[in-house]
């Protein structure tokens, strides 16, 4: 590694073999096509089942993660970056797989104070042996353990009103995640969050204003509000260009959005996150804050929230990418971690 930004050979990891491999694919060519052009020395990396191999070949100084879901997010690739001793960008092993795990993720929130929707977890093996009913294997407030879900029972309660949402425990970008209002849409939507993993979250949704949160270098970056024109803010609001309303800063009082970011600021720091995260939480119709998920390795597409909360900063894409590089090569000491912004 070499003391000046710009004297490293860098890698930038993206596509691999996750469910999110399209929006890696875009996330990773936006950082790349950006650095080529400012001049830097990058060589992208398809982080298929051979990237140790290709990582040996490269031998790059630092590795930007923009890979998304899967290994490439929860702990797997950033262990072997560790093994290979490659600085890499976001947060290390524990954190991205605590963060990747929405349920054990929600585990440590609610072990820090920090609110989370109401939740069970569901087992696939309990659904496979008994198709007509799901064994709800712990939960918050509003489900208790071993609560048992049939489709319907006469003596089922549910533990709170529809609608819920329904999502796989390991998956992101919204990937499997349904909003759920009577017990077909319940049955299609636990099959399919299913056919993504072996747990599935059910959730109470909450009425409210969806803010995400952006944290660079364990401090607020800014916050952005999302108002899809669908249900909710889906695969198809997130990435396609109009299908969702971005308003910076969000529109609630001073005192909603101080609570929301250092709420946000929380979940972060709880789950040992580094670099840039995004924390997306719900303000309820009631005032309060609650936190879906951590994202350690956001999205850095044309229609990503990031690069919009870090433009509204101060940061060109270019400078939010060199601090995310400065803050890799910073945890080996080759840079100082002084602000590029500020240079």
């Amino acid at each position: 590694m070499k003391d000046n930004l710009k004297d490293n050979m860098i890698a930038v990891l993206m596509g691999g073999v996750s469910s999110e491999r399209e929006v890696s694919l875009k996330s990773g060519t936006a950082i790349f096509d950006c650095l080529k052009d400012a001049g830097y020395a990058v060589v992208s990396v398809d982080a298929g089942r051979n990237v140790a191999e290709i990582l040996m070949k490269v031998n790059p100084d630092v590795a930007i993660i923009a890979l998304h879901g899967g290994w490439g997010e929860n702990g797997s690739i950033q262990g072997l970056l560790e093994l290979l001793s490659i600085p890499y960008t976001g947060s290390g092993v524990l954190a991205s797989a605590l963060a990747m795990n929405k349920y054990m993720s929600k585990v440590v929130f609610i072990e820090r104070g920090i609110n989370v929707p109401p939740f069970v977890l569901l087992d696939k093996e309990a659904f496979n042996e008994e198709p007509d009913m799901i064994s709800g294997l712990t939960g918050s407030a509003g489900a208790q353990q071993g609560t048992h879900f049939a489709h319907r029972p006469e003596s089922w309660e549910e533990p709170w009103p529809k609608p819920w949402i329904v999502k796989p425990c390991g998956e992101g970008s919204s990937i499997g995640i349904h909003i759920v209002r009577n017990d077909l849409q319940y049955r299609e939507a636990t099959a399919d969050a299913f056919s993504y993993g072996g747990k599935v979250l059910v959730e109470r949704f909450i009425p409210g204003k969806e803010i995400h949160v952006g944290i660079l270098r364990n401090k607020v970056l800014g916050s952005v509000e999302v108002r899809p024109t669908g249900e909710f803010y889906d695969y198809r609001s997130k990435y396609t260009t109009g299908c969702t309303r971005y308003v910076l800063p969000p529109e609630v009082d001073e005192v909603s959005l101080k609570s929301v970011e250092e709420t946000a600021l929380m979940a972060h720091k709880a789950i040992g996150s580094e670099g840039v995260t995004r924390v997306d939480t719900i303000l309820s119709e009631q005032g309060e804050v609650y936190v879906l998920e951590v994202n350690t390795l956001p999205g850095m597409t044309n229609t990503s929230l990031i690069p919009k909360i870090a433009a509204r900063a101060g940061y060109s894409f270019l400078t939010l990418v060199e601090e995310m590089l400065s803050d890799a090569l910073a945890q080996t000491g080759c840079v100082q971690t002084q602000s590029l912004i500020n240079r």
